[in-house]
């Protein structure tokens, strides 16, 4: 299948590692131009180093915090100074703390609020004129499959990705008509440095090991094995191709067939 994505520019955010630099490193494959960003301003850049030597794409490297207004808007001028637009939106972010209800006050849940969906809102706010006048676009929005079955340690990710689900499907209907398509894709259990520190936390409030804690999970995975950072990436990559362009207002789950055993 041809992904039409040649030529197109895409902006992944929180992509020096893990889920969003498979992400990006897999649009750049398929010809993108890019924008990424993350906090950590030498991350980024060997990130976006990286993509250069791998792909030959240009690729734009900033620094950002994401759940700051003021980054995002400079994010985005940034990159229509740029590019002149913005085709592809892949809205990415770092995962909150664990813990249990009564373990955050309300500024940690405002943290929370401001990183995951604020994020998601502002940068989507910012993207739509652009994609609009390009005549069309597509948004991704990386959630968890946690939006699907809640995760007992992980209620601020549980909640507020669940708010941007809602909000992605809303927004789909909305902007249908204008050739943007919305969708979010859902990891499970990915081998990335997020999951890495996910298992030893769950080792060290269980009394366990991480390789056991790892172990548990993956016996409940149909696969019996983690994912890829890359298999993610391939999902991605495809609902933001042009064989996804009847495809809207979705969550495709990758996680090796784990949520269909909970439901």
């Amino acid at each position: 299948m041809q992904t039409g994505l040649a030529g197109k520019v895409a902006l992944v955010t929180a992509a020096s590692k893990g889920l969003g630099l498979a992400t990006a490193l897999g649009l750049a494959i398929e010809g993108c131009d890019l924008a990424i960003c993350s906090r950590d301003e030498a991350a980024i850049a060997a990130a976006a180093e990286q993509i250069r030597q791998a792909t030959g794409r240009r690729v734009l490297a900033l620094t950002a915090d994401v759940s700051q207004s003021a980054d995002i808007e400079r994010l985005l001028q940034a990159t229509f100074a740029e590019y002149g637009g913005i085709d592809i939106l892949v809205s990415n972010t770092g995962g909150p703390p664990t813990g249990m209800f009564m373990d955050f006050d309300d500024a940690a849940w405002q943290k929370a609020f401001d990183n995951l969906l604020m994020s998601a809102v502002r940068l989507t706010r910012g993207v739509i004129p652009s994609m609009k006048a390009r005549g069309g676009g597509r948004i991704i929005y990386i959630t968890s499959g946690s939006v699907k079955q809640p995760i007992a340690a992980l209620v601020l990710s549980n909640a507020l990705r669940s708010g941007v689900t809602a909000m992605a499907k809303t927004l789909a209907a909305q902007v249908a008509k204008d050739g943007i398509t919305v969708n979010c894709v859902a990891p499970g259990r990915i081998d990335t440095e997020r999951i890495k520190w996910l298992d030893n936390d769950t080792a060290a409030r269980t009394g366990r090991t991480a390789e056991a804690a790892k172990a548990d999970w993956e016996a409940k995975i149909p696969a019996g094995r983690y994912g890829t950072p890359e298999e993610f990436a391939n999902a991605v990559v495809f609902l933001v191709s042009e064989g996804a362009s009847y495809m809207t207002g979705s969550t495709l789950v990758v996680d090796g067939g784990h949520i269909n055993t909970l439901l």
